[in-house]
């Protein structure tokens, strides 16, 4: 064990959190045949991308305030207030637009209805949008490359900023981690600046939020609410969260269930 190279060790260690939901140091450490110290090196590693949040005398991979969750988790999410936000969303696509998802759990919920609208253009840097459409008649699917990220299962960094920017698109469908007096937030750089290169190239941006992104953390500023053109809530939302965004001028829809 103590030989094991530090991907593969940090490997076993990701697939333990995730499918265990949490791990305990002292036990990876005798297990793996290295020090404290170096598990928790590996968990620094593997929180920076995504993959758990370190604890007290371990990691999990359990969402918090600041900590959102692998894929698998975010997409298992909200998922009644993801669907409401994707039927109020789905008007806006007009057949024979061109659309922009980001790599969010949210926006994909509108991916799954939007052959309804088709013909579209649908341009995408999150892996399980190009799973979804693949193949459907009447989407001309653009698949953004870059440096792909497991934890996030999307394509993000310079590369993908540098596809970005060659394309212009009528709207972007995005979500945030967190907002915070005003702000959208992330957790990853990487993140960030790719949003920023789709928020770019679309002439109009709307962002699909449910109401638990008012009270999470994230630490890498990415816009002011005020830079989408339209955002999209959930009913859920706590009517001071709604008086906010109103009072900063913010033209909100709110998505009712069904």
């Amino acid at each position: 064990m103590s030989g094991r190279k530090p991907r593969e060790r940090r490997d076993r260690i990701k697939g333990r959190v995730v499918d265990e939901g949490f791990v305990r140091i002292e036990q990876l450490a005798d297990e793996l045949g290295v020090t404290p110290m170096t598990i928790r090196r590996d968990l620094d590693h593997l929180q920076s991308r995504g993959w758990l949040r370190k604890v007290r005398g371990g990691a999990t991979a359990q969402p918090s305030t600041a900590f959102h969750g692998d894929v698998r988790h975010r997409t298992q999410a909200m998922t009644a207030e993801k669907n409401a936000l994707a039927r109020a969303a789905l008007p806006l696509v007009k057949s024979g637009q061109s659309v922009i998802i980001d790599d969010s759990t949210t926006a994909l919920a509108l991916t799954r209805l939007l052959t309804q609208q088709a013909p579209l253009t649908v341009i995408t840097n999150f892996v399980p949008v190009t799973q979804v459409l693949a193949g459907s008649p009447g989407i001309e699917l653009i698949s953004l490359g870059g440096t792909y990220y497991p934890a996030y299962d999307a394509f993000l960094g310079l590369r993908t900023v540098d596809a970005v920017t060659s394309l212009y698109a009528d709207t972007l469908f995005a979500s945030t981690t967190a907002i915070t007096r005003g702000q959208c937030y992330h957790q990853s750089q990487e993140t960030v600046a790719v949003k920023r290169a789709l928020m770019e190239a679309c002439a109009r941006k709307i962002l699909l939020v449910d109401h638990t992104k008012f009270r999470r953390r994230g630490l890498y500023q990415l816009a002011p609410v005020t830079a989408f053109d339209l955002v999209i809530v959930d009913s859920g939302i706590h009517p001071a969260d709604l008086d906010a965004l109103q009072a900063d001028g913010v033209d909100v829809l709110v998505a009712h269930p069904e």
